[in-house]
């Protein structure tokens, strides 16, 4: 069975790597090309913590880490693989969300009113476009939250030759979307490729509600969502879709 995997590299490798030890033929196509965003001297001068929604933040801020005050916070991750990021980059403390923006926003609320968080702003480490307005919500609770951005993601303007050929001979089987953007970003790059119809006939396994709106709001009929927004979940959706 020959699996798409659309996330950006190096989290693309990974995902190979997985399927390749459940049995599975992956074929790479990230159709977002990662940049970082240099950040500022002085930017958690007032963070009582932190926050990521993404993994990518961390990758694009552990160079700048090194011996620096921000990873001795407290770092608060929408999920097990952005709390290994952070744990990587030198945060020493992280709590994991293990879900969603809300999962995410519900975890911090509760060590604010539990009092384990300092007083002061919270920084929230950031893509230039965020899938959930995590500094709003938290406002909206009179808690102060200073984003940054410290990266962005590029789309790309078409798929490799190697998987357009196998979209042309009907080899794919499945494609992984992991976020509305790159699903959106997939759909684009395959009509600029002239195989939207063949791409969009094979099953979608989405990570999320929210991934699969985008892939049915374009015409795929065979969509699978995953029961937990993470990548066990999301393969598990894949096995399903056979």
């Amino acid at each position: 069975m020959a699996v798409l995997v659309t996330r950006p590299y190096p989290d693309s490798e990974s995902t190979a790597a997985v399927l390749r030890a459940r049995g599975l033929e992956p074929l790479l196509a990230p159709v977002l090309r990662f940049e970082a965003v240099p950040l500022p001297a002085g930017f958690d001068a007032d963070a009582a913590a932190v926050l990521v929604t993404s993994a990518n933040a961390l990758r694009a801020v552990e160079p700048q880490l090194k011996g620096h005050a921000l990873s001795k916070l407290p770092l608060f991750a929408v999920g097990e693989h952005s709390a290994t990021a952070a744990r990587r980059a030198g945060f020493e403390k992280v709590f994991s969300a293990d879900g969603d923006g809300a999962a995410l926003r519900d975890l911090v609320l509760g060590h604010i009113r539990a009092k384990r968080v300092k007083a002061g702003p919270l920084l929230h480490l950031s893509g230039e476009t965020i899938a959930h307005d995590l500094a709003a919500e938290l406002g909206a609770h009179g808690i102060e939250v200073t984003s940054r951005i410290v990266y962005r993601m590029v789309a790309m303007d078409r798929l490799p030759e190697a998987v357009r050929t196998a979209f042309a001979a009907g080899q794919i089987e499945a494609v992984l979307h992991y976020s509305a953007r790159s699903a959106a970003a997939f759909l684009q790059a395959a009509r600029a490729d002239g195989i939207e119809i063949s791409a969009l006939a094979v099953a979608q396994c989405c990570i999320s509600a929210a991934v699969a709106r985008v892939l049915r709001e374009a015409g795929a009929a065979r969509v699978m969502v995953a029961g937990a927004p993470n990548e066990t979940a999301l393969l598990s959706a894949l096995e399903r879709s056979a």
